[in-house]
């Protein structure tokens, strides 16, 4: 076989690591970890929580604005004895009925201009300063980050193929926009496996030159082999567990299960649709096996199985908590300024930004209804890292288990929720339920 030969077994590629290849390679990325983690400078360019509470704002009027999924929120804020909230037609409506909710009020003209454009400078703002943000190296205009070496990395890690700039070095940035605009519609999970793909083929890349070049400096050299090589690049992907995603993705509550095969069925045509959208973005022919629809269903049910929910507190809620705790003489003369905004905002003002993440090494951490740790990510972890906290004492030796359910649920509710994952719990909580 031509040893630059693109073909190379999908199997091969979806074949679960050794547990000693998985100790290496885990191994080795704790001992990368080691450190204190990325430190932002701050410099004096920065960001404003004007603009923040501008963005919310402007939202609201493009009628695109978030609430809170909680109903229940107390009106903490200006709590002076008047009322905000109001009833329909003074009927309870249910359970997230408006009578729940603050009453937004209208803005003079301007304001929210002046606040996005920087003219307007609230009281005590100085005292939350924002990083700058730095633009995408191939200018989409869609990507930020919080340094040039992070946007730096993020280019050369995936974003370059991703990029929809004048810089991208994608196959078709048309393609690209369209496969963006469809993952946007349907499941923007899609665009998580397509930054594994994009990364997994510039690793290749960047394995195949470094190698071709030390063969050129020395004979002895062994040769390059596509599929080794892209194995290779492969390997930090591997080490996920993965299925196939629309053979793992819940049942929606509305679907019958008389209807089951044909949802998914339906999803299995959306992951086609969204890859063949990709292929036409970004495919490359030693990386072919990447743009099976079998690889591809399995990294996004990768993600769907093991991704971690996200949560960032807002700046903007955080600014008026520091305002409604301000001493009594400050607050009454901060509150002409600041009350007619916070109304406006409504319940958007604490809002916070939500996403999900995929962990190496927290994915690795097998499930217990009765888990000794819990997988989360604090505030306070900035440095792109999570955290596993202990909640029990843990042996030496003991595996650490965390819950991939609501350990509440009844012991049915349980097990039809991992069904997802493929395996029915055995641990000691569901062993003396079931008995």
């Amino acid at each position: 076989m031509d040893p630059l030969s693109p073909i190379h077994p999908i199997s091969t590629l979806l074949a679960p690591p050794s547990s000693l290849q998985a100790q290496e390679y885990f191994d080795e990325l704790i001992s990368k970890r080691r450190n204190p983690g990325i430190k932002v400078k701050q410099n004096e360019a920065f960001g404003k929580v004007e603009i923040q509470i501008g963005r919310k704002l402007y939202l609201q009027q493009l009628g695109v604005s978030v609430n809170h999924s909680e109903c229940d929120m107390e009106d903490m804020y200006y709590s002076d004895g008047e009322d905000y909230s109001y009833e329909e037609n003074g009927e309870d409506s249910g359970a997230c009925s408006s009578s729940h909710l603050r009453k937004k009020v209208e803005l003079p003209k301007g304001v929210v201009e002046s606040l996005m454009h920087g003219d307007l400078k609230l009281p005590y703002s100085d005292r939350f300063p924002l990083p700058p943000t730095v633009p995408c190296i191939g200018s989409c205009g869609e990507a930020y980050y919080c340094s040039k070496s992070c946007a730096q990395a993020d280019w050369e890690s995936c974003h370059s193929l991703l990029c929809t700039g004048e810089k991208s070095e994608s196959v078709s940035r048309e393609a690209l926009v369209e496969f963006i605009e469809h993952a946007n519609e349907t499941n923007d999970i899609f665009i998580v496996a397509a930054k594994a793909i994009s990364y997994t083929i510039l690793r290749y890349r960047k394995l195949k030159a470094t190698s071709l070049e030390e063969q050129r400096k020395d004979k002895n050299v062994s040769g390059f082999t596509v599929p080794a090589a892209l194995s290779e690049a492969w390997k930090p992907i591997s080490m996920g567990h993965k299925r196939r995603w629309w053979d793992c993705i819940a049942l929606p509550v509305d679907v019958e299960s008389s209807g089951e095969n044909a949802f998914r069925m339906q999803m299995r045509n959306l992951a086609s649709t969204s890859l063949e959208l990709l292929k036409a973005a970004i495919f490359d022919n030693d990386c072919e096996p990447l743009f099976s629809l079998e690889i591809y269903g399995h990294i996004v049910g990768m993600f769907e199985l093991n991704n971690l929910d996200l949560v960032v507190a807002s700046p903007v809620e955080d600014y008026f908590l520091y305002i409604n705790d301000l001493p009594s003489s400050e607050k009454k003369e901060t509150e002409e300024m600041t009350r007619l905004i916070f109304e406006a905002l409504g319940d958007d003002y604490s809002v916070s930004c939500e996403g999900s993440a995929f962990f190496p090494l927290q994915s690795c951490l097998n499930h217990s209804c009765c888990p000794n740790a819990k997988a989360f990510k604090r505030d306070e972890d900035k440095d792109g890292q999570a955290t596993i906290l202990a909640l029990k004492p843990i042996c030496k030796g003991e595996e650490i288990t965390i819950s991939y359910v609501d350990e509440d649920l009844t012991l049915e509710e349980r097990q039809a929720s991992l069904a997802d994952y493929g395996f029915r719990c055995t641990c000691p909580k569901c062993l003396a339920e079931e008995t």
